[in-house]
Formats: C-alpha cells, sequence, structure tokens
C-alpha cells in the first residue's frame, strides 16, 4: 500500500486519473483490523492499476476532517480528484474490486 507523506503527495496521487482508494482507519479499531489483509488483498489483485492508501486519522485529523470522515473504517475512492464512491465499516473484497475496476474505464 502506498504511504503519503504530506498533502501535496496525497493531492498528486488522487489527481493521477487512476482510481484511488483511500481507507480512513485507526489503529484501536476491530473493523479497521479486519479491512488491513483484505486491503492488502486487493492491492496484490488490481497491482499498479489503482492505488490504495491508508490513512490513520488519529495521526493525521485534518485529513479525516477535510472529508468529513466521522467514523472508521470509511473508504472513498477517487477518480481525477473526486469522490466517486463513500462507505464506512468492512467492505468486502469483491464489492471493492468491482468499484475500481468500475473506475477504470
Amino acid at each position: 500500500m502506498e504511504q503519503t507523506k504530506n498533502k501535496q503527495d496525497f493531492a498528486s496521487l488522487i489527481n493521477s486519473g487512476k482510481p484511488v482508494l483511500v481507507d480512513f482507519y485507526a489503529t484501536w479499531c476491530g473493523p479497521c483490523k479486519m479491512m488491513t489483509p483484505v486491503l492488502d488483498e486487493l492491492k496484490g489483485k488490481m497491482g499498479d492499476k489503482a492505488y490504495i492508501l491508508k490513512i490513520d486519522v488519529d495521526k493525521n485529523p485534518s485529513a479525516a476532517a477535510a472529508f468529513n470522515i466521522r467514523g472508521v473504517p470509511t473508504l472513498l475512492a477517487f477518480k481525477n480528484a473526486k469522490v466517486m464512491w463513500r462507505q464506512s465499516g468492512v467492505v468486502p473484497l469483491q464489492e471493492l474490486e468491482k468499484i475500481l475496476n468500475g473506475l477504470m474505464t
């Protein structure tokens, strides 16, 4: 999974034209921990066709506030810097794969 160092890196990734899936999570969150192997498997399936980012809401409260994150995990899918999909809670691998594949057209 990708690691962003700052807002410029994040902006660059979501503007890249590739689909970007962002997982807003917290280290203390049980459902967030359940998403980690799902996202790892998704990254293996998608390869370099999409970016998958994890943002710790406790370490990045301004990012969480910017996207109105009220609960974790919350996943957002971006294409050309626009939020194309958003969902809170655990999301199955097949659904995430379908969403990212749909954004590649």
